[in-house]
């Protein structure tokens, strides 16, 4: 993992996403999830899982996050986390680590349930903009 410029406040990111899992709607699953961010200019971001009656088309809290990181004026991720109902951590999803690399690359910080990871631990060989033509 790469060292950080400044000390990151994980529990204060961590609130953050418990705050936003109680704003999820999870009617179907009953899974609430939050997640939140820092993106490289200092912002903090968050989103949560929003589903409907057709399941398969639910928006996965991380894809929240990529909406208001885009809404509010794009950058990097650059530090991730992400709970469950109990607002215990968890980790991303392959689809969702695969939208994380998108917009944080392979050097994001993600917290895990055993320690912080880069996304580049937890997504190894990945593909992204770099492989297209």
């Amino acid at each position: 993992m790469t060292a950080d410029a400044a000390p990151v406040d994980w529990d204060a990111l961590r609130e953050a996403a418990r705050d936003a899992m109680s704003r999820a709607y999870a009617p179907y699953s009953g899974y609430p999830v939050g997640v939140a961010a820092l993106v490289d200019d200092g912002r903090m971001i968050t989103g949560c899982n929003v589903e409907n009656a057709s399941y398969g088309i639910g928006l996965c809290a991380e894809c929240g996050l990529v909406s208001q990181l885009a809404a509010t004026g794009g950058g990097r991720l650059t530090h991730f986390t992400c709970v469950d109902g109990a607002g215990a951590v968890l980790v991303p999803c392959g689809r969702c680590r695969q939208l994380l690399y998108e917009f944080g690359g392979p050097g994001l910080v993600l917290e895990t349930p055993e320690g912080l990871r880069t996304l580049d631990e937890m997504l190894p060989q990945a593909f992204g903009p770099q492989n297209l033509g």
